[in-house]
């Protein structure tokens, strides 16, 4: 079992930044891949950026390419996403996930296995 609770979200404004947080208990993520996905009112839930266990060759969305950058701390158990000059599309809640299964990573929500509740991002003026 892997626990999640994610934190840092809120609302800014358009430009502004905030830093996601992913705290992990009961196993080290280390061995996992993991990720961030997104979910805003009435869509689906999308993939933004992810980990692989190595720690090396970040994946990220298209639509947060340069402006979004996931890090892992492994010392601390935690992943966090850095997202800069946020726009209103941005706001949605986001969500971290584990992969246990597989070592690299994977843009299906369908293959995390556990996921933290969630942190609202609001991106408004």
């Amino acid at each position: 079992q892997v626990q999640l609770v994610e934190s840092g979200g809120g609302s800014v404004q358009p430009g502004d930044s905030l830093r996601l947080s992913c705290a992990a208990s009961g196993r080290s993520i280390r061995r996992y891949s993991m990720a961030w996905f997104r979910q805003a009112p009435g869509k689906e839930r999308e993939f933004v950026a992810g980990i692989p266990y190595s720690g090396v060759g970040m994946t990220y969305a298209d639509s947060v390419k340069g402006r979004f950058t996931i890090s892992g701390d492994n010392a601390q158990n935690t992943v966090y996403l850095q997202m800069d000059k946020l726009k209103p599309e941005d706001t949605a809640t986001y969500y971290c996930a584990v992969n246990v299964r597989v070592p690299n990573t994977a843009t299906s929500w369908g293959q995390y296995d556990y996921w933290g509740q969630g942190t609202q991002v609001t991106v408004s003026s």
